[in-house]
């Protein structure tokens, strides 16, 4: 693999700066976030003034401890609009996601908001190894979802050609990675292995492509993935973190010359990690909730965001950021499949609805020629036929297909074909490889 760590010259100066200037430098953003929040959202000034806390109470980094934590259901209760901090018309973009209540949890960002994207995207495809004017194979989904744009104009910020390819139609992908010989891609690394799977089919030697660097993020993944994907390509496997209430991809990045956990762009983004039961700060190199709190966002500040990402900070190494570890689990039931996040409840939301099924049912998760598949299995009620059965399969696949964006399949049992459990019921049963 070919040596792609930046220059000295490369970097921003603050990506080498000194932690006394970078602490410095989120103090003072900091300030300016609590203020604007509380002065603009509705949420924040109650939330706050519930708390007996105000924006001046902040004098040093560590008081932001005494703020209150902002969640998934925070933004859920204020759907849509609610959580905007300047008018809707200074709003340039909207993304969304979806929420456990089928209702999405909705961004918004001014236009100052989509050039600090764009730059902290451009910096991370820059510490994986990019440079102005390589080529950029983009996988990521467009539309909604913030992969494939976030994606796109970091790409372009940074000085590339962007490939707009988007998800799906592998064949494709491979065809046009072939043919535009990308230096870099930006996709999911399970969609990853399925490309590489459709190389093989295809009788092309993945290690011939032009690829250099692959950028992969949306879900969690291992170090084993990343050496298969290394190895099989001959290229850089490098990992992205970011979400949607937070800004999106881009938040933190692995160096290329490191790959030793993910630098978080600290002059945007403030870390903290928190016991996930007692909500109390946690020092680093504790492995506990991640915490974000923004400190240049205009159009939707967020104020210490439990992401239930569950990981450590630990000292910068190749910038004077700290890292976070790759993310190990969720302190929630959250599932991801194919960079999707899915709930449980969203699926039992559907079911509910259905006088034909019993309210008994389980997730089952698997990985099928690379990729996460996911098979609902569901009781009939007990007056239910054989043709009600069939028809709620159907009917269930369908709505689920157009709630969560996925399809799976459903298999609708006879009455007791799902195993009772006597304390918490098992509703997801996580059979994928931990490749």
């Amino acid at each position: 693999m070919l040596d792609l760590a930046p220059k000295p010259s490369d970097l921003e100066p603050i990506e080498t700066a000194s932690r006394d200037a970078i602490t410095a430098l989120q103090l003072h953003r900091l300030k300016w976030t609590l203020q604007h929040a509380y002065d603009n959202v509705p949420h924040y000034r109650k939330a706050f003034d519930a708390k007996g806390v105000q924006p001046a109470d902040l004098n040093q980094l560590s008081d932001l401890a005494l703020f209150p934590f902002t969640t998934k259901q925070d933004l859920r209760d204020n759907y849509p609009f609610g959580m905007f901090a300047v008018p809707r018309e200074q709003i340039a973009r909207v993304h969304a996601s979806s929420g456990t209540t089928g209702k999405a949890t909705v961004v918004g960002y001014s236009r100052a908001d989509l050039k600090v994207w764009s730059q902290v995207v451009a910096r991370s495809i820059r510490a994986a190894g990019g440079r102005p004017g390589m080529k950029t194979h983009v996988a990521y989904g467009y539309g909604l979802f913030t992969g494939g744009l976030g994606a796109h104009y970091g790409a372009e910020e940074l000085g590339c050609t962007v490939i707009p390819v988007s998800g799906g139609m592998t064949e494709r992908q491979v065809q046009l990675i072939v043919d535009f010989e990308p230096d870099i891609i930006m996709v999911t690394p399970s969609y990853m292995l399925a490309i590489l799977d459709e190389f093989r089919r295809q009788g092309c030697d993945p290690r011939k492509t032009s690829l250099k660097v692959g950028i992969f993020g949306a879900e969690p993944w291992t170090n084993a993935m990343r050496l298969e994907i290394e190895q099989a390509f001959d290229m850089h496997a490098v990992d992205i973190y970011g979400l949607s209430e937070v800004i999106g991809p881009g938040v933190a990045n692995e160096c290329v010359e490191t790959k030793d956990g993910l630098h978080i762009w600290e002059d945007h983004f403030y870390p903290e990690i928190v016991d996930p039961v007692s909500g109390q700060p946690l020092p680093d190199g504790t492995v506990g909730e991640l915490v974000f709190t923004t400190l240049t966002k205009e159009g939707m500040p967020v104020i210490r965001y439990r992401t239930r990402d569950l990981t450590r900070l630990l000292p910068g190494t190749a910038r004077s950021m700290r890292r976070m570890e790759k993310v190990t689990g969720r302190s929630d039931d959250m599932m991801i499949i194919r960079g999707v996040n899915v709930f449980p409840t969203q699926i039992e939301e559907h079911i509910l609805k259905d006088q034909t099924l019993a309210p008994h049912y389980q997730i089952v998760l698997t990985r099928v020629d690379r990729l996460d598949a996911m098979e609902i299995l569901v009781e009939a009620a007990e007056s239910a036929t054989e043709a009600d059965r069939a028809s709620s399969a159907t009917t269930l696949q369908q709505r689920l297909k157009g709630s969560i964006g996925l399809s799976c399949n459903v298999t609708v049992t006879p009455p007791l074909g799902i195993e009772r459990s006597q304390g918490k019921a098992r509703r997801v049963v996580d059979k994928r490889s931990k490749i």
